[in-house]
């Protein structure tokens, strides 16, 4: 399965991104994503202690190193693609990381608003 156009939210070309450590659901650095992605992992969002140990806690450790799958485990200031959903949560519950608004994948919208998106932009665009 193809992945789909690389467009960010606001509507240019995706950026990359992280390359260290590799992120994306196809692993190119880039919150590309298709249909076979089921968590759209498309939030390029840059992490933090809260939010890491946020995630953990509702199931999904990002922060222990899996070796056996190339995992080499996750840090406070790493970026990563984010499933939309689990960004969604973490807003609910007060504890979102930043985002990379060029480097989020437009599908993110499907999820969650660009203005919540926006909140969270390390750029600081203005809404």
């Amino acid at each position: 399965m193809e992945k789909e156009p690389s467009i960010n939210v606001l509507g240019g070309d995706l950026e990359q991104c992280s390359a260290d450590p590799l992120t994306g659901y196809f692993r190119d650095g880039c919150c590309n994503t298709n249909a076979a992605d089921q968590g759209s992992h498309t939030v390029c969002a840059i992490l933090t202690a809260e939010f890491l140990a946020f995630s953990k806690y509702v199931g999904n450790d990002l922060s222990t190193p899996r070796p056996e799958y190339g995992f080499p485990g996750l840090r406070p200031g790493d970026q990563w693609c984010l499933c939309a959903g689990r960004f969604l949560q973490a807003h609910d519950e007060g504890c979102a990381p930043k985002v990379n608004l060029t480097a989020t994948h437009i599908r993110a919208l499907d999820i969650v608003s660009l203005d919540i998106l926006a909140g969270y932009d390390i750029a600081g665009r203005p809404d």
